[in-house]
């Protein structure tokens, strides 16, 4: 097996740690390999891949897409660290307004499946890359997002002033936000 599979507090959040092969040439690791995935219960198909880059500071979220154009994300530090949270927005569901957050760096190479029904977003502890496959195209028409500092989240941002796109400064808070309903799936 290529990957241990770890589901974080929020079951359906999994933290994936890599194998990864290191010798005095460098390191190889797979990153995603659609069989084992499927063996978990995540995702075999992604749609589109995303790339960021961002400076110390900079805070990206909470993002998510409504149905019928809800994504998971399969997120990845390529360069750099950043402090990556995700946030149950399914209304009915036994974790709804909890959050879960891990570190993902380019030395710790993990991943993070974010599944649909969650929020997502995290800030550059310094200058970073992000990769991330999605399993829905991005749909403008569809894109929300919540307030990074909602305080009924009560995040503990590891910044106290971060950097934030226009859109992002003006996300509603949980409590008015367009958010899912609980299917009970997973």
């Amino acid at each position: 097996m290529a990957f241990i599979f770890k589901p974080l507090e929020i079951p359906e959040v999994v933290l994936i740690a890599p194998k990864v092969y290191e010798d005095e040439r460098g390191y190889f690791l797979e990153t995603y390999k659609a069989s084992e995935f499927e063996a978990q219960g995540l995702p075999g198909t992604f749609v589109q891949d995303n790339h960021s880059y961002s400076r110390p500071g900079v805070l990206r979220g909470l993002h998510y897409q409504l149905p019928p154009k809800e994504q998971g994300k399969l997120v990845r530090c390529i360069r750099g660290r950043v402090w990556d949270v995700a946030v149950d927005i399914r209304r009915g569901s036994p974790w709804f307004g909890k959050w879960v957050a891990v570190e993902l760096s380019e030395q710790n190479k993990y991943l993070l499946w974010v599944p649909p029904g969650f929020a997502h977003g995290f800030v550059a502890l310094e200058e970073s890359e992000v990769l991330y496959k999605v399993t829905q195209e991005y749909a403008p028409e569809y894109d929300r997002g919540i307030r990074w500092d909602d305080p009924q989240l009560a995040i503990p941002w590891p910044v106290s002033n971060p950097l934030l796109s226009p859109r992002d400064q003006k996300w509603p808070s949980l409590s008015e936000a367009e958010i899912f309903d609980y299917r009970g799936e997973a």
